[in-house]
């Protein structure tokens, strides 16, 4: 049997706050699983098979990585693929730039079209998803995709940049946000209770000083509305992209450095430190106490002393 093994890299993590001591081991490292790719995002976890997804944005592909076979291709010509998430039923839910649409994959493979349009006018590039425990489907749908064709090709915006709730119930659509509440709609997490949605803003693309920071909205109205935006916190070095939430609500966040943990009341714990900035993040393994680091062309993996929050909670 050929075993996989990965290379371990130098790590170093830095506290800044007593209680980020408690969130890592002092022997679990770095390790580097593979590289040579161009953009990485969208990590997901499938627990059931044991292996992790990522999107390869700019070579229009989803790639798959398990512990005993290594790197192989799960899926060409996929869309050029952002984020990633699975439902209710275990479905994997992507988020496609060239599709400008949230795709589904069913149980035996095919890709659906879940929602590409609103109002009529087709979506801008629907960049991260969530799902609640109610099955609903959140997720941000900025202009970045449209802007180059690296990654996905030029066109133009028909719809403001929203974070979105798509009921595959009935089939409704309802905006969340407004340009004034989130200009750039980024990654998204919910708290472990579903009570507060955290929303990143990194801005509009053509504005060099954009105020980038991750906001938080309360959840009300049984799930249907947000209300209360305020800062949350303002990732100092570069800003951040995908974020995550383990089970006591600390939320990891990618940033220009590495991977920064945030407490609930949006004090920044510690850093785990990477050689080059980190795109987006999930925590996955056995225990779910492993984070995914998706960093420009390269995935990195360290295990922590927490767990991830998993949404949705399979029953």
């Amino acid at each position: 049997m050929n075993i996989y093994r990965s290379d371990f890299v130098e790590t170093r993590l830095e506290a800044l706050d007593p209680r980020f001591s408690s969130l890592v081991l002092f022997n679990a490292q770095l390790e580097r699983l593979f590289d040579g790719c161009r953009w990485l995002e969208g990590p997901v976890w499938l627990g059931d098979q044991q292996r992790l997804l990522v999107s390869d944005i700019p070579n229009d592909r989803i790639l798959a990585w398990d512990e005993v076979h290594g790197l192989s291709v799960f899926r060409h010509s996929a869309g050029f693929p952002n984020g990633q998430t699975r439902d209710r039923q275990g479905r994997l839910l992507t988020c496609s730039h060239r599709d400008r649409a949230v795709l589904r994959t069913e149980h035996n493979g095919k890709v659906t079209s879940l929602v590409d349009s609103h109002q009529g006018k087709s979506l801008n590039t629907p960049n991260d998803v969530v799902v609640k425990r109610d099955g609903t489907i959140w997720f941000s749908d900025p202009v970045y995709g449209l802007v180059n064709d690296y990654e996905g090709g030029r066109r133009s915006s028909l719809q403001a940049p929203v974070v979105y709730r798509f009921d595959p119930a009935d089939g409704s659509l309802q905006a969340m946000t407004t340009p004034d509440e989130v200009s750039g709609p980024n990654g998204l997490a919910f708290s472990p209770d579903e009570s507060l949605l955290y929303v990143v803003d990194t801005g509009a693309p053509d504005d060099p000083v954009a105020d980038r920071l991750i906001h938080v909205f309360d959840v009300v109205e049984g799930g249907r509305q947000l209300e209360g935006r305020r800062d949350f916190h303002r990732v100092n070095n570069g800003n951040a992209d995908g974020i995550r939430v383990d089970e006591v609500g600390n939320v990891w966040s990618s940033a220009g450095n590495g991977v920064h943990c945030i407490a609930p009341d949006g004090t920044l714990l510690g850093r785990i430190a990477t050689p080059r900035l980190v795109s987006n993040l999930c925590f996955g393994g056995v225990h779910g106490n492993r984070l995914f680091l998706c960093s420009w062309d390269t995935v990195y993996s360290i295990h922590v002393n927490t767990r991830g929050l998993q949404h949705p909670a399979l029953p």
